[in-house]
């Protein structure tokens, strides 16, 4: 079949014949499959091995978060469907570590802190 179409506005005229290629022009060798056992060449549609990526991890000082982003690790020696897991475990670790930063910091023990001072008095009852 050929996608050939003439140009709008010519007269119809049958399309060209199949031009074979010229001799002296290669064409790829088949692979020989009548051997036992798989071509040396073909594909492999295995899953790969898990493989670390080798990404550096910068320590941030604070040893939550470190310790979170050193559990990142552990997916490197997993295969893919059980990353889901530890990205979800540090995910999250690093929110709650989030959320604790604006967490108001609980109020030291001790005697009360006097309140503020009105900006006029009211402690006297001026009854006429």
């Amino acid at each position: 079949m050929s996608d050939w179409t003439p140009e709008a506005g010519t007269p119809p005229v049958s399309p060209p014949e199949d031009v074979s290629p010229p001799e002296d022009v290669s064409t790829p060798e088949e692979p020989d499959l009548t051997q036992d056992g798989p071509v040396a060449d073909a594909p492999s549609f295995e899953p790969a091995e898990p493989a670390p990526l080798g990404v550096g991890r910068t320590p941030t000082g604070r040893a939550e978060v470190d310790a979170l982003l050193e559990r990142l690790a552990d997916a490197d020696h997993l295969p893919a469907d059980g990353h889901t897991e530890v990205y979800e475990d540090v995910h999250r670790g690093l929110k709650d570590a989030l959320t604790s930063l604006d967490a108001r910091p609980a109020t030291a023990p001790g005697p009360p802190r006097p309140g503020p001072t009105p900006a006029y008095d009211n402690t006297h009852d001026h009854r006429s």
